[in-house]
C-alpha cells in the first residue's frame, strides 16, 4: 500500500487578511502583532499569522525592548525565495505598483497622502464637499 499512495500538495489560496499582514511584515519587518492592527486598522487572528509561519514565510524573529516584551514577526528566506526576491531591497515601491496598474486612484492617493502627511488640493475639495 506504501508504493501505491500518492502523495500530493494542495495549494491554498491566502485569504485577504493574510497577504495584507504578509505585506505589512515584508514591508515594515520587525513588526508586533499590535503594529500590524494599527496599520491594517483591525484585529489579527491567531490564524493568520499560524498560516503565514506553516507557509514558511514568517517567524518570530524576537521580543521588541518595551513593556510586555511584545513578540516581533519577520519574513524568511523562503519568503524570498517564493516570491523570486535577492533580499527586502527588491519589493516594489509605490512608483513601481503605479506602473503596473495595480493601484487604483484612490488607493494612490492614500498612499500619496500617507507618504507625505499633507492632501492634495483636489483631496482638500473631496474633504469640505463631503463635510
Amino acid at each position: 500500500a506504501h508504493l501505491l499512495r500518492r502523495e500530493r500538495e494542495e495549494s491554498r489560496k491566502l485569504s485577504r487578511a493574510a497577504v495584507e499582514t504578509l505585506a505589512i511584515i515584508a514591508y515594515h519587518e520587525p513588526v508586533s502583532r499590535a503594529e500590524i492592527e494599527a496599520i491594517r486598522g483591525v484585529q489579527i487572528s491567531k490564524g493568520t499569522l499560524d498560516v503565514l509561519m506553516e507557509a514558511g514565510w514568517v517567524r518570530p524573529a524576537g521580543r521588541r525592548e518595551v513593556p510586555g516584551r511584545p513578540l516581533i514577526y519577520a519574513t524568511t528566506p523562503g519568503f524570498l525565495t517564493h516570491f523570486g526576491l535577492n533580499s527586502r531591497k527588491d519589493l516594489p515601491g509605490i512608483a513601481d505598483l503605479k506602473a503596473a496598474g495595480l493601484l487604483d486612484p484612490i488607493d494612490s492617493a492614500m498612499g500619496d497622502m500617507l507618504f507625505t502627511g499633507e492632501e492634495s488640493d483636489s483631496e482638500l475639495e473631496i474633504n469640505e464637499n463631503n463635510a
